[in-house]
């Protein structure tokens, strides 16, 4: 195996895991994600869903706008 094993997170788990990050996301957020689209990158096993960290921080990442001086800045 080439790159290091990285742990699989559950939907509770990647919410608290992004919470932790700065990211306010819950896992009923999550939830509505993987039906509607959208959400970060998952992988099924069984009915479970599960999440890789690297994944949920690129997918929060590309959410946020870039850095601003003032709110009046346009988007």
């Amino acid at each position: 195996m080439d790159e290091p094993f990285s742990r699989l997170l559950t939907r509770l788990e990647a919410a608290s895991f992004l919470r932790t990050h700065g990211f306010p996301v819950a896992a009923k957020t999550l939830a509505t994600l993987v039906s509607r689209g959208g959400g970060p990158p998952f992988q099924k096993f069984g009915q479970r869903v599960l999440y890789r960290a690297e994944d949920l921080l690129a997918w929060a990442e590309a959410r946020c706008s870039p850095p601003r001086r003032s709110s009046a800045e346009a988007e």
